[in-house]
């Protein structure tokens, strides 16, 4: 409706106003001429109805007199033959009806209570108007509209000796010759209002098509040209004066078109390698207006802050940004905006920034942070702002390196000073306070300073393994069978274990297949497991080292797809809270359960061997009752099998 009525008034406006004029006087003459013609029409028609409603209450009575004798003799069949005689002898009667005290139908012309009887076994009851009172011995009229005009309905009580005997329903048809007056008068009152109409809107037509219509394409050409679209020609078959005016613009309008390819060839592209430049570097890119509303934004800036599938450009910029971005960056960006004020603000010894640079972590929908640069874009005469750019540059990675370097040395540096600390006090006071030492104490400081000594070397040992898993250097792997390190590494530790009377277990299934791995590595992810379950596995635990073949198809029995190495205790166990961060740089358990020491680097290594051999360490704990550490290798296949066998185990593993 909306849409109509600005079609309506657009249509409107483009008319003069002596056309308006013509047009407001033509509506009221024939709005006058039709409304008195319609007027003439309707009184003729009340007429009408009130001469219907006079001959239908007089026929009605006269009808009624006649046949209440017969009916109360009930005797329906003179009652059928004098109606159907009134009936056929007189065209103004539509129908008769004649119902019981009930209001049950028992004669109808043209149809009759037994036909319908006979024909559906239906009893129909007449229905009667509200104001139908059979005490009152007066006709009741109503009229109804039909297909043929409206018809008046008579509706008589039918009384004899004072006793009322039901009712008598007739219908008067109108008119035919005032209906056909009407009719006649109101399709001659359309028809003329329909030819002044017409002749106005063919006079219109054609005063636009000769005169007004050039006139309005040669300003819709001219406001179009302004617009900057040179396309715009004008075609109409006029000559004279208007048509040279015709040609000369459409002249004009073809040479700016011309002159404007070329400009946009050269500005298409620069565009162009600047949209690849934009769109090619690694940082975040966006532009935008005075208003703060975006004109470009770079593929990279899209999927820093989740715009891939988002129409944003022409949109405010702090409507999409991330909330920890917006509440820093807003008053920022409204004050860059504003530089165009800078030179009355100089005046007061106060200066708006031009450009600055923020740090922003966000934590939705993933962890980053980003560093951003905002810097105002000027005109050529550096007078007022034209936008702003913004740079955006993805620093997670620099944040989260820099903050695990910061606590690798921190950790380091609390781990060396103990150490240290412990054996520069021990050999201090053996120099100082030597002559007055026996030496018994002599031999336990000395045998301190060497046990701190080892604990020491331990840890850069370890710092030295872990820096050089850490870095780009490549290991050489070979086929190997698993169960020699295994063996090495229990021979090592036997005595410890019978020492803290301690059961070593070794489960090697028998005829495993080799393995594609390290012997060194390997060794060193046995070494610190098996150590790391004897410290923590009290006296009469047991500690278990399993190696076992995993089939891909458990019906195949020669489809062994990988080997499952499982170190097992007894020991205390690892809290559910500890075991996220159970294989962190310098985490120990131990500094919670103050009982053995250790550098806290070994599952570390281990966690970066076993990555090396494409593979993950898992565990499963439970305070008081034990751990299990386990890892799948992958079996030795040729080369060019082997890289689908590494693709596999990483599923798996995952």
């Amino acid at each position: 409706m909306q849409v109509f009525k600005e079609i309506i008034a657009r249509w409107w406006s483009e008319f003069t106003l002596q056309t308006k004029l013509m047009a407001i006087a033509t509506l009221v003459v024939s709005l006058f001429m039709s409304s008195i013609t319609f007027w003439a029409v309707n009184s003729i028609q009340q007429d009408a109805q009130m001469n219907d409603t006079r001959f239908g209450r007089d026929l009605g009575l006269l009808l009624a007199s006649n046949v209440a004798p017969l009916l109360a003799e009930e005797d329906l069949t003179q009652v059928a033959r004098f109606s159907g005689r009134f009936f056929h002898s007189t065209s103004s009667v539509r129908y008769i009806i004649y119902s019981n005290k009930e209001g049950e139908i028992i004669f109808g012309i043209p149809f009759s209570q037994q036909e319908v009887k006979n024909s559906f076994t239906l009893q129909r009851k007449l229905q009667l108007p509200e104001e139908y009172n059979p005490e009152v011995n007066i006709p009741v009229v109503r009229q109804h509209l039909t297909p043929d005009g409206k018809v008046t309905d008579v509706f008589v009580p039918i009384s004899s000796n004072n006793e009322y005997l039901g009712v008598l329903a007739i219908g008067i048809n109108p008119n035919p010759t005032v209906v056909a007056s009407s009719n006649l008068t109101r399709d001659v009152t359309i028809a003329v209002f329909i030819s002044i109409w017409a002749m106005v809107i063919l006079g219109g037509v054609f005063n636009a098509l000769t005169i007004t219509q050039p006139i309005k394409e040669l300003l819709m050409g001219v406001k179009n040209i302004a617009a900057g679209n040179f396309k715009q020609r004008i075609d109409l078959p006029l000559g004279g004066e208007l048509g040279e005016l015709i040609l000369s613009f459409n002249d004009m309008a073809e040479r700016l078109e011309k002159y404007e390819e070329q400009n946009i060839e050269e500005l298409t592209a620069e565009k162009a390698k600047l949209e690849t430049l934009v769109a090619t570097i690694a940082d975040g890119a966006i532009l935008l207006d005075s208003q703060l509303k975006l004109v470009l934004v770079n593929p990279t800036a899209r999927k820093m802050f989740g715009w891939e599938e988002t129409h944003i450009l022409g949109e405010n910029l702090l409507e999409y940004l991330p909330q920890e971005v917006t509440q820093q960056l807003q008053q920022p960006l409204e004050n860059i905006s504003h530089g165009e004020h800078a030179e009355e603000e100089n005046n007061n010894n106060s200066i708006l920034p031009t450009r600055g640079e923020f740090t922003v972590t966000i934590t939705k929908p993933q962890h980053h942070t980003f560093r951003i640069l905002l810097t105002q874009v000027l005109d050529q005469n550096r007078e007022n702002i034209k936008g702003i750019v913004m740079t955006v540059q993805d620093i997670t990675r620099e944040v989260e390196l820099n903050e695990a370097k910061s606590q690798f040395i921190s950790n380091v540096s609390h781990e060396l000073r103990t150490p240290l600390f412990n054996i520069k006090s021990f050999i201090e006071t053996l120099f100082e306070y030597g002559d007055d030492l026996t030496e018994s104490e002599k031999l336990e400081f000395l045998q301190t300073a060497n046990h701190e000594t080892d604990r020491l070397t331990r840890l850069v040992n370890d710092v030295l393994d872990l820096s050089r898993l850490e870095s780009s250097r490549s290991y050489q792997f070979n086929s190997l069978d698993l169960a020699q390190p295994i063996e090495q590494t229990l021979r090592t530790y036997q005595l410890n274990a019978k020492d803290k009377n301690i059961e070593l277990v070794q489960e090697v299934e028998s005829n495993l297949p080799a393995i594609w791995g390290h012997y060194d590595l390997l060794l060193q992810v046995f070494t610190n497991l098996v150590g790391n379950a004897l410290k923590f596995t009290p006296e009469g635990g047991k500690v278990t080292v399993r190696a076992y073949g995993v089939k891909g198809d458990p019906e195949n029995s020669n489809d062994i797809t990988h080997v499952r190495v499982e170190v097992a205790d007894t020991g205390i166990g690892i809290a559910p809270e500890d075991q996220e961060a159970i294989f962190d740089r310098f985490f120990r358990v131990e500094n919670r359960v103050h009982t053995l020491e250790g550098t806290g680097l070994g599952l570390s290594i281990v966690k970066n061997i076993t990555e090396k051999h494409n593979s993950r360490i898992h565990l499963i704990s439970e305070v008081g009752v034990g751990t299990t550490f386990w890892f799948d290798l992958l079996i030795y296949q040729p080369e060019t099998k082997l890289n689908n066998h590494q693709e596999e185990l990483k599923t798996l593993t995952n």
